[in-house]
């Protein structure tokens, strides 16, 4: 890395791009390419900024694999220029495409971070400014002339977290974000700290970055619960040109014994639907086989998601969907972690 890093700022759009016109009280988009001249702390930091926007700003709810995509191809298009990249979205579905892109590159070497606000940056109150300041100054530290992250991550008040392993879990605290199953890569306080033995490292240093973008997303989530019917499971397994589906199971893994259930997911996993098995709990991992209730899952070979968030399963399933595989090689590479995204 040169001595003053240089970084790509994205932004696709989110609360973080509003500044309010205190006339007529309406937020407004940011403009980012006079970022400086707005946030002048910017300039405290020993790096250089450009910015890129999407020309219309998308809304987090509106966010899709085609835009995936595209903030995967900028970022490919810019490797080779930039020493990190920081890209702006909206939070509520954060977690989704930011794990997405963490499947679409292999080979990272650089720091790709995440971020966004609760409140606009151009709220007095806002937390935009801290995240975006601290996403940068990760996104540039080095050391011995490599880059301390090289991983998708997801920086939000005072936390670094793996991208992949992160779930929002609130709407109105300025800690939005939580990763339940893997510890902080980072943390600021008073000092930027950066838990290195948790970092992912790339052993092959002259591996080219591979660019992968066919992502599949014929897919559906079963969240089961109790008094689930015969009829809902059966509307949802049927689905035309499903692919694959996201069981979200109880505690570790279990599901209702009941001969129409199991005989419906059976089916489905004979038509060539992969089904992957995930807890609904925030936290742990689902052990096949624990308990009676998930035996039957197990003998009828349903993927184990271990402790992968549902955000990340559906990320890894359209990336896996994507590249053509045996149902014993999906199988294999849904359970080993890739990208960090398992334990």
């Amino acid at each position: 890395m040169t001595s003053r890093p240089n970084i790509l700022l994205v932004y696709t759009g989110g609360t973080i791009g509003m500044v309010k016109d205190y006339k007529s009280n309406a937020l407004r988009a940011f403009d980012f390419s006079q970022i400086l001249e707005k946030i002048p702390e910017l300039k405290q930091l020993n790096c250089e900024i450009d910015t890129i926007s999407f020309e219309e700003p998308i809304d987090s709810s509106n966010m899709n694999t085609s835009y995936y995509i595209t903030i995967a191809e900028i970022i490919e298009e810019n490797y080779n220029k930039y020493d990190g990249f920081v890209v702006l979205t909206g939070s509520d579905t954060m977690s989704y495409v930011s794990s997405a892109v963490s499947f679409m590159f292999e080979n990272l070497q650089k720091p790709v971070i995440f971020t966004g606000s609760q409140l606009p940056i151009g709220d007095l109150r806002t937390d935009a400014k801290e995240n975006l300041i601290t996403s940068i100054e990760i996104a540039c530290a080095s050391e011995k002339g490599e880059p301390i992250i090289q991983e998708v991550g997801l920086y939000f008040e005072y936390k670094l977290y793996r991208a992949n392993r992160t779930t929002k879990i609130n709407a109105e605290q300025f800690e939005a974000f939580t990763s339940m199953n893997y510890p902080p890569l980072a943390e600021s306080g008073v000092h930027l700290s950066f838990n290195k033995h948790l970092l992912l490292r790339n052993e092959s240093k002259n591996s080219k970055l591979i660019f992968r973008k066919n992502l599949i997303s014929d897919i559906v989530i079963l969240k089961l619960f109790p008094g689930i019917t015969p009829k809902v499971v059966e509307a949802i397994v049927n689905v035309e040109g499903l692919k694959g589906l996201i069981l979200e199971s109880y505690g570790s893994g279990n599901a209702p014994t009941e001969s129409w259930f199991i005989d419906l997911i059976a089916k489905t996993i004979q038509k060539g639907v992969r089904v992957v098995n995930v807890t609904q709990c925030s936290g742990g991992s689902v052990i096949l086989g624990l308990y009676e209730t998930s035996t039957d899952l197990k003998d009828m070979g349903i993927i184990n998601g271990k402790d992968i968030t549902t955000e990340t399963a559906i990320a890894k399933m359209m990336y896996l969907l994507g590249e053509d595989l045996s149902d014993q090689q999906f199988k294999y590479y849904f359970e080993t972690p890739l990208r960090g995204e398992i334990s």
